[in-house]
Formats: C-alpha cells, structure tokens, sequence
C-alpha cells in the first residue's frame, strides 16, 4: 500500500492541472490545418478542400442521374420482358376458350391414355 508520503496531494494535483488547461487550450485554439492561400501540392481526392457546387451544378447532376436511373430501369425492364413468357391468360381471350385450355390441359397431364 502507498504511504502517505507517496500519495501526491490532491489540491496540488488540482493546481497543477489549472495551469497546464491555460497551455492546452492555447494549442488547441492553434490552425490545425494550412492556410487557404497556401498550396498544397497534390492530394488524393478524399483529402481535398471541398468546393461547394452552386444550384446550377446540383440540379445538372441531378438531372443526369435521373436520366440514367430511368434508362436502367427501362433495360431492366425490357430484359425481363424478353426472357418470360406471356401468361396463358393473356393468350386466350374468352372464358370459353379459358375453360376449354383447362379441359386439354387436364387431358394432356393425365394418364388416363396410357392403360
């Protein structure tokens, strides 16, 4: 166990600590990072400055990505068009011809034939 010598005091911890905030809020209110006005050299894209795009900019961007979202969607659709097959309720009009399709079909995956 610390004896009571070892033990730092407690109030001149305190007062240590109360001066030392003066130096770290000094470094801390420092410009972290470079001037505007210098250049930098060459930066990869993440750490640029960014540029604020103007309302024009914003709106042509949108634009584009728009018109390529409902390009997409339209191949999309197309491309599964393509590869189903229609219904047969849409090849067979009446409920005539729709009960008739259902009796052959009956037929045809019987085996009622095959005795």
């Amino acid at each position: 166990m610390n004896t009571p010598e070892e033990r730092p005091n407690p109030d001149e911890a305190l007062a240590r600590a109360r001066a030392a905030r003066e130096q770290i809020a000094t470094a801390l209110d420092e410009d972290q990072g470079p001037d505007p006005d210098e250049s930098l050299g060459w930066q990869p894209i993440w750490k640029r400055p960014r540029k604020p795009k103007s309302k024009a900019a914003k709106k042509a961007e949108l634009r584009e990505q728009r018109k390529r979202l409902h390009e997409a969607a339209k191949r999309r659709l197309a491309a599964r068009n393509s590869r189903r097959p229609r219904s047969r309720q849409n090849r067979i009009g009446n409920a005539a011809t729709r009960r008739d399709a259902r009796a052959l079909s009956r037929v045809r995956h019987s085996n009622a034939w095959l005795w």
